[in-house]
């Protein structure tokens, strides 16, 4: 597998945002945007198997998360997360492919939806919708604050309490992998984020995720101007239940939509074989002569 060649955004307030590229970085983008909690290597598999489809894949570290800077101030608003990743565009060949996982999903609507639209050729969602399952955002949450405090004596203790809490995929055998996703301080490994971001504490918590109203003006927003989106669904997911992607469905019915099969919320960790290949899938049928992506412009999507 190619090296990725990582690259930083400065941002006001000295935030520095981190971010990996694979392929030519003169080539049209994919850009992933992580969901809470988690890093820009989540998306280790997903980006090398764009990148070998010829496009340039970029992995960006939201801010409190990986290797990009916490927030002094403890701004971690979803529009914050936006502007960081408008930022993080500039330095990119014009219109790219956003994915977005969770919060990047959320990300991807304010962004290409309110905050700069026609910034994007096309948006994926992954397990996400505006309306999603509050118990599924309960469990989620529990399991970022357990242990987000006293930490964990070893990998092990990692791998058994990611394990319990995904029990449809395997225990990994390799536990280097989870060092991506940690900080060493003392004889004890922690999650490597802010905790601010998910224990009440920052100033400016991320409060639109619980506002689907404006994350619904922001996608019906996105397919007036004629960007094509996909929603990846895992089909075992706790966050977007069955009826909840029905019902986003109902309402915006130019969205194309997979449900992958033996995936939960993680779908690109849990199956990116087959998630790797929806994404593909959905970029060909809407491929133009120019290279660009376009669909039919709705002139009155619900809202």
């Amino acid at each position: 597998m190619a090296t990725p060649e990582p690259f930083v955004t400065e941002r006001p307030g000295g935030v520095r945002i981190v971010a990996d590229r694979l392929g030519d970085a003169r080539e049209r983008a994919v850009v992933f945007l992580h969901g809470g909690g988690q890093t820009r290597r989540s998306w280790a598999k997903a980006a090398a198997a764009m990148a070998r489809r010829g496009w340039q894949a970029v992995t960006v570290d939201f801010r409190g998360h990986g290797e990009s800077d916490w927030s002094a101030e403890g701004d971690y608003r979803v529009v914050t997360f936006a502007e960081d990743v408008r930022d993080v565009l500039a330095q990119l060949p014009p219109r790219p492919v956003l994915v977005g996982a969770s919060l990047g999903g959320f990300t991807s609507m304010l962004l290409a939806g309110e905050l700069a639209r026609g910034i994007a050729d096309a948006v994926v969602l992954v397990d996400i919708v505006p309306n999603m399952n509050p118990s599924g955002a309960e469990r989620i949450h529990n399991f970022m604050v357990d242990r987000m405090v006293d930490g964990f004596a070893s990998l092990e203790e990692v791998a058994d309490m990611i394990a319990e809490y995904n029990p449809h995929r395997p225990r990994p055998t390799d536990l280097n992998g989870l060092r991506a996703n940690l900080r060493r301080r003392g004889d004890r490994w922690y999650w490597h984020w802010d905790p601010q971001f998910i224990d009440g504490t920052a100033a400016r918590p991320p409060i639109e995720v619980t506002d689907p109203e404006r994350m619904n003006t922001a996608v019906a927003a996105i397919l007036a101007d004629g960007v094509p989106m996909l929603l990846v669904r895992g089909q075992v997911s706790d966050l977007v239940s069955e009826d909840r992607a029905e019902e986003f469905l109902a309402r915006f019915p130019q969205v194309e939509f997979v449900d992958v099969q033996g995936a939960g919320h993680m779908v690109a960790g849990d199956r990116n074989d087959l998630f790797a290949s929806a994404v593909v899938d959905f970029l060909n049928r809407h491929a133009r002569a120019d290279g660009s992506l376009g669909s039919a412009v709705c002139a009155d999507p619900k809202s």
